[in-house]
This record gives C-alpha cells, sequence and structure tokens, in this order.
C-alpha cells in the first residue's frame, strides 16, 4: 500500500477500465440488467480459486485491485464476490477475500452517503483481516500485508466524508490510500 499522494499503478493495464461506475440507486444504468449497462451481456468467465501461490497471476484479483484503486468500488466487489465463490468461503484465501468485499462495500457506502454502512462495512473488514492474520503464518498474504490492510479498514471507518463531491459514475478514489501488492506482478 502506498499513501493517495502516489498515483495507483494498474496491474492489468491491457484491460479497460469501465466508462463508469455504478451505484445502486443512482443515476447511471445497472452495469449487467441494462441495455445501456457498461457490462450487459458481457459473459464473465468463472475465476480461478485464489490461493497464496496463484494470486500474482490471477486476473480476477488483480482486477478487482484495479478497480477499487481507481474508484469502481461496485465492480471491485462484484470481482472479488465471484472470486470468493469460485474460491470458497470457509477457507483461508477466502475468509482473506471476505475481508476485500467488506472494504469495497465499504467504499460503495461513502458513495451511497450511508456513513452508518461505511463504518459497519469498514469495521467489519478490519475484523476479518485480524482474525485472518491470526490464522496466517506470515505477515504478507497474497501479496498484500495484514496490518496495512487493518490500517486501511480503520481509516475508512473513520473518515468524514461530509465534504465529499463526486459526480454519479464518476470513478473516484475516495479512501487515502491504496492497495498494492509486493512485489507488484508482471503485467
Amino acid at each position: 500500500m502506498i499513501p493517495s499522494t502516489l498515483e495507483a499503478v494498474r496491474l492489468l493495464p491491457s484491460t479497460e477500465l469501465p466508462a463508469y461506475t455504478y451505484v445502486p440507486g443512482g443515476e447511471v444504468p445497472h452495469p449487467y440488467r441494462d441495455p445501456r449497462g457498461h457490462s450487459y451481456q458481457r459473459k464473465h468467465a468463472t475465476p480461478k480459486a485464489l490461493s497464496p501461490a496463484n494470486w500474482a497471476e490471477n486476473r480476477s484479483y488483480l482486477l478487482a485491485l484495479d478497480y477499487f484503486n481507481y474508484g469502481y468500488y461496485w465492480e471491485s466487489h462484484e470481482e472479488w464476490e465471484r472470486l470468493l465463490r469460485a474460491t470458497g468461503q470457509d477457507c483461508q484465501p477466502g475468509r482473506f477475500l471476505k475481508g476485500l468485499v467488506k472494504l469495497s462495500a465499504a467504499g460503495l457506502k461513502v458513495l451511497e452517503r450511508s456513513i452508518h454502512g461505511v463504518r459497519r462495512h469498514a469495521a467489519s473488514a478490519g475484523e476479518v483481516f485480524a482474525d485472518a492474520a491470526a490464522e496466517a503464518d506470515e505477515t504478507h498474504y497474497c501479496g498484500l500485508e495484514f496490518t496495512q490492510l487493518q490500517f486501511a479498514a480503520d481509516r475508512a471507518a473513520q473518515l468524514s466524508y461530509k465534504e465529499l463531491t463526486v459526480k454519479t459514475g464518476t470513478p473516484t478514489r475516495i479512501f487515502p490510500f491504496v492497495i498494492l501488492p509486493e512485489p507488484l506482478p508482471l503485467a
């Protein structure tokens, strides 16, 4: 992870980012259900299960990180959810993914102006990361450092979002951090 003053690094630069980010109840069309949606009738391949051995080659994992770091919180949530279903919820990688799902949900709740939802999802993400860290043998998992993930979740829960002005559908990084794996995978 790096501070927000530095730019996020695209992990999959060959993959095009969506034309907009979806926020439920907003003015932009639903990505899958609406014929005007950015992913309407696009088939999503079933992702390969995430593991500590394959994270650097797991396109779904890297794409979700790109989405998150560039302010596509709904899209990152969806991608991590797909990956979670492929991986399974009751294993170490699945529990780790649950934390990422909850962190992206916190970003989405900011855009929905649900501060209670932001705090609830961010706090839950921090708890999941703490549990995953206690279960892991190392300080890093799938390229990410547990301490920094817990810090990110804490920061997301503590920030004030009252001053935030975001145009509906415009991807905007709202957290003062990006999530980057170490070492960076080769694109």
